[in-house]
């Protein structure tokens, strides 16, 4: 045998044979495996022909490749086909040896994986790439986590195909234990749901209350990407809207508006319920994509509703001026939120996530790359204790400055009838957030009167709880106090 394969690497769809490419460009010898073997004899044929890319027909001759100790990354779908493969490559594997799972597991999964490598003396890291299939050819953002006795091993090749920022550094940092790689990941994917539906919103605005053409809004987002909004998303919306098919029809008009997920942006959703994190912003965009899957209960509701709302009747300039600063706060609203999710999970677990590291490893490479993650990175450069994002002297400012328009901006929408769901969850978000007093005093009432539930009281330090028998009839007998 000749020179052995620094690390192997199971699934050659797009994300797989990309990042094989990628490695390859590097410098490194890769062995590939596919389950159906005849992607193995195609990526060698095609893509990887004259490479010093290695394939394999089953996992035993994969394992036989590689140096030592040994590197698997994987690139398969989350869930049972994850668990498959490592119970297939433990009795091959031998202690010291380092499975990464490069796929958007479930952060909880993956915790459970570090343990069970570590029972059989083995290393195990989830690390969450986001890029696509350009990121993964050229370089993505690539959150690592799990047992960090195999960082040192792994870290060479990882940060070698990251993309880099422009001081050279690589989008590709240690996160911490357990699942913190892929938690971090299904966070940016959370925030990415929700970048997405920010900017639908604005062009839904562009679109059916101004009545604008593609190439103009394309024009719109062109421009805004030139100054605070400048990012991935903004760049290739501005393409899409712009593309024409052979015919001369715009693509996207044909494209039908039911949106699919693969469940990280739910997964984010559901675990902010769970931790008790307000990420209401993330929440309406899951909901989003959700209520536009029900095409043809829509459309019938259509006819069944058919209401004019009058349009809006006033400048176009002023309304796309008021857009993009409504579209800018409410971005950094739905950062903030992702991380006090971030800080939630952290401090429950002492994972000790460094707040400004994640901004620049989404810095470039990853879907959600804008260039006021500087700022967020900044931010917390400044006071690495900070409470909110909103805080930031930076980010306060913008939003003050940008309060009025984003209020107007959502009034319009309303008044035209276009759901702005995303929009206006943020700012009443951000009004509830500035609120030092809600009505949640009424809240606890009610929970009291009908259920003895308790509450805390103003004039009374916090941790002691009152009840009061509102109808006479209750007694002194409580539900006792608790939180789920």
């Amino acid at each position: 045998m000749g020179k052995r394969a620094d690390l192997g690497l199971v699934g050659l769809a797009v994300m797989g044979r990309n990042l094989v490419l990628n490695m390859s460009d590097r410098g490194f010898t890769v062995a590939v495996y596919n389950r159906t073997t005849s992607r193995v004899d195609d990526f060698l044929a095609d893509e990887a022909k004259g490479r010093e890319i290695v394939g394999a027909y089953n996992l035993e001759e994969l394992v036989e490749h590689l140096e030592t100790p040994r590197v698997v990354m994987m690139m398969v779908k989350a869930g049972a086909a994850v668990d498959a493969v490592i119970d297939a490559l433990i009795p091959l594997l031998d202690s010291g040896d380092i499975i990464i799972d490069g796929g958007n597991s479930h952060f909880t999964d993956t915790a459970r994986r570090v343990e069970r490598l570590h029972e059989h003396g083995m290393h195990y890291i989830g690390a969450g790439v986001s890029g696509g299939e350009i990121g993964a050819r050229f370089g993505p953002s690539i959150m690592p986590g799990g047992d960090v006795a195999a960082w040192p091993r792994v870290k060479p090749i990882l940060q070698a195909i990251a993309a880099k920022v422009p001081d050279g550094s690589p989008c590709c940092e240690w996160l911490g234990p357990d699942g913190a790689g892929h938690f971090v990941k299904m966070v940016h994917n959370g925030i990415e749901y929700g970048d997405m539906q920010l900017i639908s919103e604005a062009y839904d605005v562009m679109k059916r209350g101004l009545g604008m053409e593609n190439d103009e809004i394309g024009d719109v987002f062109a421009r805004w990407n030139e100054g605070v909004l400048d990012s991935y998303l903004i760049e290739i919306t501005a393409n899409i809207l712009r593309y024409r098919d052979e015919t001369g029809s715009y693509v996207l008009d044909t494209i039908l508006d039911s949106a699919g997920q693969k469940g990280t942006g739910k997964w984010t959703a559901v675990v902010s319920l769970e931790k008790g994190a307000p990420l209401t912003l993330i929440g309406e965009a899951v909901y989003a994509r959700f209520l536009s899957s029900y095409k043809e209960e829509r459309m019938q509701a259509s006819d069944l509703f058919s209401l004019d709302t009058g349009g809006y009747h006033g400048e176009k300039d002023v309304l796309l001026e008021d857009l993009q600063q409504a579209l800018y706060a409410a971005k950094i609203v739905s950062y903030a939120q992702g991380y006090m999710l971030l800080k939630a999970q952290s401090d429950e677990l002492n994972w000790a996530l460094d707040y400004g590291t994640i901004a620049t490893l989404w810095r470039a490479g990853c879907i959600i790359r804008a260039a006021f993650l500087d700022r967020i990175r900044e931010a917390y450069a400044e006071q690495s204790s900070l409470l909110n994002l909103l805080a930031a002297p930076y980010f306060k400012a913008q939003i003050l400055a940008a309060l009025p328009a984003w209020r107007r901006l959502v009034a319009a929408g309303v008044q035209m009838g276009i759901p702005l769901p995303a929009l206006s969850s943020a700012l009443a978000f951000f009004d509830g957030y500035r609120s030092a007093r809600l009505p949640a005093n009424l809240l606890q009432a009610q929970r009291d009167y009908f259920g003895a539930h308790t509450y805390e009281r103003i004039d009374r330090p916090r941790g002691k709880f009152f009840h009061t028998d509102w109808t006479g009839e209750g007694g002194d007998v409580t539900a006792g106090t608790y939180n789920v």
